[in-house]
């Protein structure tokens, strides 16, 4: 396989975690390289190619999964600060080892390559306050898939994705049917609490409605026992190997989706700065996806973003109803936080 070192630009971010043990061996360790690499994948082509801003000889390796990256064969190499093409397969996700004099990083696609979508990621590479590494691949997290193209399909079921979670009303999904690969089985599970989000009204042009509106339905997600049914039934089938890699969804991949993250990444031991960082970063991925809605009603904007107080108002009501969020995973969600994390993390 050639090396390639071309610079290449206009690509969808990816992140990582970073190891320190020797190159023959992959590890989950040390965060040296924190914001000097990146790897980026552009949306149309699924080309891939490395972000480095760290000074001295690098060299990057690659594989079809983290425990098969060929650590003995780089595929790019060089001194330089930039960006540089990595030659991987297009249409088929690859994990890397970069190897530089500040440390190693194990990276990996956060944001999927999805034309026909905005949301896309990958809940793996933060790091757990045990120390261990939530594992890649294993959950993911989106917006709508009613717009994939075959070549977005083609990607996914070369994870290959075997679930998708669909969080969305019955209306939602007949008004936008799913395009899942033919590696994936769907499970409805439909949260509507309140029915808030079809709220959409006179009463929201009030100032600090739609705000009020949003916090309210983040309570709901975790007090309403039919959006509690659901998330029961996410961690279940997380709890299941033959079901995972999982994706778990709604329309906008932000609030229904973003509270079954915050409590997915509860449940691995994540610290709350970076289950909140995690949820925040919808408002860079649906920015332009929601451009036409927020600039022509500027009033809406907060039924089209993500805010710190909407993720704590939910958490607040669950400390207030459940005394802690470990307490309504295990005693209300009913999840298995040690089979969790043995089975998530590295």
């Amino acid at each position: 396989m050639k090396y390639k070192m071309i610079p290449f630009m206009a690509l969808c971010s990816l992140t990582w975690s970073c190891c320190t043990n020797s190159q023959d061996k992959i590890g989950y360790a040390g965060q040296e390289l924190t914001g000097q690499v990146e790897i980026l994948r552009d949306k149309l082509t699924k080309r891939a190619a490395l972000r480095i801003d760290v000074p001295g000889e690098w060299q990057i390796f690659a594989g079809p999964s983290v425990e098969q990256i060929d650590l003995k064969h780089p595929i790019a190499r060089g001194s330089d600060l930039g960006t540089f093409e990595l030659d991987v397969p297009e249409y088929r996700r690859s994990y890397f080892q970069l190897v530089t004099p500040r440390g190693k990083a194990i990276l990996a696609e956060r944001l999927l390559p999805m034309t026909g979508g905005y949301n896309f990621r990958d809940l793996g590479g933060y790091r757990a306050q045990d120390g261990r590494y939530v594992k890649w691949g294993k959950i993911f997290r989106s917006d709508e898939m009613h717009n994939l193209t075959a070549e977005d399909l083609e990607y996914l079921a070369n994870l290959p994705l075997f679930s998708v979670v669909d969080f969305r009303s019955a209306e939602e999904m007949e008004q936008a049917p799913d395009r899942i690969p033919v590696t994936a089985t769907g499970y409805a599970c439909s949260i509507t609490p309140g029915n808030l989000m079809s709220a959409v009204d006179n009463d929201l042009l009030l100032p600090g409605r739609a705000d009020s509106l949003m916090r309210e339905m983040n309570r709901l997600l975790v007090t309403d026992p039919a959006a509690i049914t659901q998330y029961i039934m996410l961690f279940e089938l997380l709890g299941q190997e033959q079901h995972v890699p999982l994706l778990f969804r709604c329309s906008a991949g932000k609030d229904r989706t973003g509270m079954g993250a915050a409590l997915v990444l509860y449940a691995l031991g994540v610290d709350e700065e970076t289950i909140m960082n995690d949820y925040l970063l919808s408002n860079v991925y649906l920015k332009e996806k929601y451009a036409r809605y927020t600039t022509g009603n500027p009033e809406l904007e907060a039924l089209f973003t993500v805010r710190k107080d909407y993720l704590e108002a939910g958490l607040q009501a669950i400390e207030a109803n459940y005394g802690s969020v470990d307490n309504f995973l295990q005693k209300v969600l009913l999840v298995d936080l040690d089979r969790m994390r043995e089975m998530y993390l590295y």
